[in-house]
Parts: structure tokens; C-alpha cells; sequence
């Protein structure tokens, strides 16, 4: 047991660093810059989740690596969600998330996570997630 245990964790923890390297490889950045990838990725999980039903956020959550699921569900209020943010409330509170200065701004930020996100997802729950944004939001996810 202790081995499946150890062997699910590692797994968890492999596809997780995979989505962290998929957005280092975007921006260029060494694996130093593993706190900048880690605060995009958290800062628009978040604002998904907060964004979304609680259905349709515990659906998304799931076909999260269960480490990127813990992160997912930290200091998550269900009652008080959907909170109805449009494009530019969400590229304000991702900005107030990722206080570091990168190449092509916040709007980049938040696409770059998504298209990382967007290969780890299956279509069905990425077209489900799209959905569940409203119409100017929904252009900027791939």
C-alpha cells in the first residue's frame, strides 16, 4: 500500500512539474524561475474556479493531477461562487496574483497557463469550462 501510495504522489507530482515546464517553455524561463510558473498557474486556477459553479468546478478539478488539485481547492469559498468577473476584472486580479513583470503582460500570463492547462484537460471539459465564461473572457481562452 505504501508503495501505491508513493508511486500515486509521484505521478501527481510528474504531471504537475509537466504543466509548470509547459509554461516555462512558453516564456523561455530555466527551471529557476519555478515560483513564477507556480504563481501564474495558481493565480488563474483560482480565478477559474472562483469563476465557475461549484459543479462545474469540482468537474474541472478532477481531471487535475491531485497535487494541481490541493492547490486547486486552497482557500476555496463554494458559497460564494460564480463571481462574475469579465475580461478586464480577470486580467486585474491576475495581475494582483502575479506581481512579476514578463514579456507580453498579463493578458500573455493568463494564456499561456490556459493553453497549458487546455493539454492536460480533455476537449469536453475544456468546451465545458470555455462555456461557463462569459463572452469576453471567452475569447481569450484557447
Amino acid at each position: 500500500m505504501a508503495e501505491q501510495l508513493s508511486s500515486a504522489f509521484e505521478t501527481s507530482l510528474d504531471k504537475t512539474n509537466l504543466i509548470l515546464k509547459d509554461i516555462e517553455q512558453a516564456y523561455g524561463w530555466p527551471k529557476a524561475q519555478r515560483n513564477q510558473s507556480y504563481a501564474a498557474l495558481r493565480t488563474v486556477l483560482h480565478l477559474l474556479r472562483d469563476r465557475m459553479s461549484v459543479q462545474e468546478s469540482a468537474e474541472f478539478a478532477a481531471q487535475l493531477p491531485v497535487l494541481l488539485r490541493g492547490i486547486y481547492f486552497d482557500g476555496w469559498q463554494p458559497d460564494s461562487v460564480p463571481i462574475k468577473l469579465n475580461r478586464d476584472d480577470f486580467l486585474y486580479e491576475v495581475r494582483q496574483g502575479f506581481p512579476y513583470d514578463v514579456e507580453g503582460g498579463t493578458e500573455r500570463v493568463v494564456q499561456v497557463v490556459l493553453d497549458a492547462l487546455r493539454k492536460h484537460v480533455t476537449q469536453g471539459e475544456w468546451q465545458d469550462v470555455k462555456s461557463n465564461m462569459p463572452g469576453d473572457l471567452q475569447r481569450m481562452i484557447p
